[in-house]
């Protein structure tokens, strides 16, 4: 028999203000992806994250 087990979610809740230009293409690449708005966004975040020059200092 398959247990359940409750998962904490590690996800938060925020507000930013973005361009309407920016949204606007954010918005078409998840449509014709197939995915939410705030999939498209965190995978942006996590690629800028995982591909930010890391400072010398």
């Amino acid at each position: 028999m398959l247990r359940f087990e409750p998962k904490v979610n590690s996800n938060k809740a925020i507000c930013i203000r973005i361009d309407s230009d920016k949204l606007e293409m954010i918005d078409k690449i998840a449509i014709e992806n197939n995915m939410s708005r705030n999939k498209i966004i965190s995978q942006c975040i996590d690629f800028a994250l995982e591909n930010l020059e890391k400072s010398s200092t």
